[in-house]
Parts: C-alpha cells; sequence; structure tokens
C-alpha cells in the first residue's frame, strides 16, 4: 500500500528515515509537540518486502515508521526495483501527527529516479494556519482547508487504526501537489490465509474500489503483527502490475 499509489518501479532509495529525522524540518519538532499530548497508542516498526511480478523478483521495498515526538510519527516507504530495461528508486515520506484515534498529516515528500524522468515535490499542511504549501514551501495553494485531507502515505496510519475497531469501509479525500483531490475507497472483503516468505499469515483482505473496472488493488493486514500490511497486489486490464510480499518485519519496542 503503497497501496495504491506504488508503481511497480519504486524504490529503496539513499534517503532514509534517520536522515528525514534529522532534516530540519523535523528540527523543532520536539519543543512543538511535545507537550500536553496525550500518550502515543502506535508501534513503531520496520518491514522488508519483496517486489514482485508474474512470480519473479524484480527488486526490495522496505517501510519505516518511527515515533519523532510525542504523538507525531514519520512514515518512510522506499523501493529499489529493475524490470527488463527499466529501473526505478523511489523514496516517499511522511510526517504526521496521531491524536485521538485521528491522523493529521504534517509534511510528505517524494524522491523518485530512475528510467523515466526524475520525480520530486513535497507538500506542507500548515494546520496553526490553515494552508497547504508546495515547492519547497514558497507557493501557498490556492485550495480551501479542510482538516479530514490526507496525503498518499497518512492516509495509511488511519486506514490501518481503522481496521483495528473493526470498520469495513474507508474513504480518504487524498491531496496532490497541486491541491487536486482524489477520494480513495476501500472495503474489507474477508479474512484470508496466506502463504510469505515469514509463513502462513492469517490476514483481513481490503480492495480498493476504483471508478473503472480497468484497474484493482488489494491489500492484506496481519493482526498477528499489529495490523501491518503484509501483502499488496495492483492490476490494471486484468494483468498483474505488481505483487509485494513480506519478507521480515522487527516492531521497535517503546522507549
Amino acid at each position: 500500500m503503497q497501496f495504491l499509489t506504488m508503481t511497480p518501479f519504486q524504490r529503496k532509495a539513499s534517503i532514509t528515515t534517520k536522515t528525514y529525522i534529522n532534516s530540519a524540518l523535523l528540527l523543532g519538532l520536539s519543543a512543538v509537540f511535545s507537550s500536553s499530548l496525550q500518550a502515543s497508542t502506535l508501534t513503531e516498526y520496520s518491514a522488508e518486502y519483496n517486489v514482485l511480478r508474474k512470480g519473479k523478483i524484480h527488486g526490495k521495498a522496505t517501510r519505516e515508521f518511527t515515533q519523532v515526538a510525542d504523538n507525531t510519527y514519520a512514515l518512510s516507504y522506499e523501493t529499489d526495483v529493475k524490470w527488463m530495461i527499466f529501473t526505478e528508486k523511489r523514496t516517499e515520506q511522511s510526517l504526521f501527527k496521531y491524536e485521538n484515534g485521528e491522523t493529521k498529516p504534517l509534511h510528505y515528500s517524494l524522491n523518485r529516479e530512475g528510467t523515466r524522468p526524475d520525480k520530486n515535490f513535497r507538500i506542507k499542511f500548515d494546520r496553526d494556519n490553515k494552508q497547504l504549501f508546495s515547492k519547497e514551501y514558497e507557493y501557498p495553494l490556492k485550495v480551501e482547508w479542510d482538516e479530514s485531507r490526507q496525503d498518499v502515505l497518512s492516509y495509511q496510519n488511519q486506514l490501518r487504526h481503522e481496521l483495528k475497531e473493526g470498520k469495513t469501509q474507508f474513504s480518504y479525500p487524498i491531496i496532490d501537489k497541486n491541491g487536486n483531490v482524489r477520494l480513495y475507497n476501500f472495503k474489507v472483503v474477508g479474512k484470508e490465509t496466506i502463504t510469505l516468505p515469514i509463513g502462513n499469515v492469517e490476514t483481513i483482505k481490503v480492495k480498493r474500489l476504483y471508478d473503472s473496472n480497468k484497474r484493482h488493488a488489494m491489500a492484506w493486514f496481519a493482526p498477528k503483527y499489529d495490523y501491518m500490511l503484509v501483502q499488496m497486489l495492483k492490476g490494471k486490464d486484468g494483468v498483474e502490475q505488481f505483487q509485494i510480499q513480506m519478507t521480515s518485519q522487527s516492531a521497535k519496542p517503546k522507549q
């Protein structure tokens, strides 16, 4: 899950969550968010995945979820994929607050390089002034503020939380670098035991609902692993585009 925004050519980039946390953006976060907030309820983790196409491994992916201050978290997703003459390395990172069961994005960044043209952009959610900024925060986006909007990673944290609550239908307004909004809709289609490199895992299977039948995407979440994403499949016109499968995971103990 990049479920639903990841292409088969995503990347494991050189920029890690550790670098992200040490960036200028995060230097003052502890002072901003550490006072008078309720205790964290989320578990830090890291996970590794194979990226497959038609059963063959074409790359690796990693996800890392880290607490950077009270109720403030960083989620990174990195892939490095080679398929025939096509290569892509990609890093996406989201910084958000999580309070009272609600995920509130603060910052999103994307860096991509490879066969396709390189691409990078950032979005800042200035929650104090109810304003969105893009392009290194120099340009405010002319879009009406809406507290419910998510970036393409932060919504995944919200979906995971709502799965834990037992919800079966989900809808998230996702905003892009230009201020455009797309609605991501999902539903639980059932429980399924799947076989992964880490063994047999009981999962909850979630389907993304598209406007067109040409595309399809499924994601499998494991209650055993605190509802982490363990498998994802995406296709178009009945043909598999890519699949990711968890190969290892390590939940980080709280300090």
